[in-house]
């Protein structure tokens, strides 16, 4: 009797600061899609100029709650746009080429960190989300590595950065295709397989052709598969590691179980088209109101504390990436 009192109380209290994140990415995804900017950078800018409202008490549970609680079931909810069937219509060659492109980010973020100053919270949280699908990868990525006074700015510094980067990208990488003389099939496969963000792949890959918007779309789903994967991993090392760095993480975090779980039902089982629909909106929307969240928690000084290092870092991974799918592209029979 008294866990059924609670439950109202405990809603009375989380509904104001989830409110206002939800408020924030609405108006974010209002703005975006009649001014053309990205929703996500919009979330977390507006939520950072009300930051004052974390140290609210009415509102620092809500806040608290949805950028944890509510990323989480964002990025489970990531796993019904993924299914088997990408690899057939991909092509062999072409999905090894882009599984390999991610640890081999990871391992020169890891690799270029240090001579940057960085330690490897930093360098496997931007070159995840460089090497995955930027600020949904940077969010997941995020919720396993230990935690410390500066891992809110850390976060907020990356999902900035690669969302910017992203918009960069999208108008420039549709024009490297051609210089480099890309049929729109195999400049479909480049813009999927190195732009950051979802939203700015689309935008890229149709802004060629419909052909290369289809392949570009495909190529960026096989990357988001690869989330699951890179953070189970990335927890298990954690986990083996973190004596005296903080509470261990767990060893496979439950929202990558859901993730690979509804993956696995989208591939196996005939989910209706309204299903997956509603999931891609329900992920998308989960994913903006988290990052308003996140966004509400961060200090803007600290955000700059991070310096230049961190930018240079974050380009010299996007710009790795950029280079080495284009090499193998260049020198290998892998596209149709």
């Amino acid at each position: 009797m008294t866990l059924t009192q609670d439950i109202p109380s405990r809603a009375r209290a989380l509904a104001p600061g989830t409110m206002v994140a939800a408020i924030i990415a609405l108006a974010s995804q209002f703005i975006s899609e009649h001014y053309g900017a990205p929703a996500m950078l919009l979330a977390l800018l507006f939520g950072i100029s009300l930051n004052f409202l974390a140290d609210d008490a009415h509102c620092a549970d809500g806040i608290a709650l949805s950028a944890r609680t509510l990323l989480r079931f964002g990025v489970a909810l990531l796993g019904l746009r993924i299914s088997f069937d990408m690899v057939g219509a991909l092509g062999w060659p072409i999905v090894a080429m882009v599984v390999l492109m991610v640890p081999v980010t990871i391992g020169f973020g890891l690799l270029a960190s240090r001579f940057f100053g960085f330690r490897y919270r930093f360098a496997v949280l931007s070159a995840g989300a460089v090497a995955i699908c930027g600020a949904s990868a940077a969010l997941a990525i995020a919720a396993v590595l230990p935690k410390d006074e500066k891992s809110d700015d850390r976060l907020v510094f990356t999902v900035v950065g690669v969302t910017i980067l992203s918009t960069i990208a999208m108008i420039a990488y549709p024009i490297l295709s051609q210089l480099l003389g890309f049929s729109d099939v195999t400049a479909g496969i480049y813009i999927g397989a190195t732009i950051h963000d979802v939203a700015q792949v689309v935008g890229a890959g149709f802004s060629i052709s419909e052909e290369a918007g289809e392949t570009a779309t495909l190529v960026k789903l096989l990357r988001v598969a690869m989330l699951a994967p890179v953070v189970i991993i990335a927890a298990l090392v954690l986990r083996g590691s973190s004596q005296g760095d903080g509470p261990r993480p767990p060893l496979i975090p439950g929202f990558v179980v859901g993730f690979i779980v509804l993956a696995t039902a989208n591939s196996l089982l005939p989910l209706p088209d309204a299903l997956q629909s509603m999931a891609a909106q329900g992920s998308g929307w989960l994913l903006l109101i988290a990052i308003a969240a996140v966004g509400l928690k961060t200090r803007p000084a600290e955000i700059v504390k991070v310096g230049r290092p961190a930018a240079a870092l974050l380009v010299a991974e996007t710009l790795f990436l950029a280079g080495a799918v284009a090499l193998a592209l260049t020198l290998l029979p892998i596209a149709p």
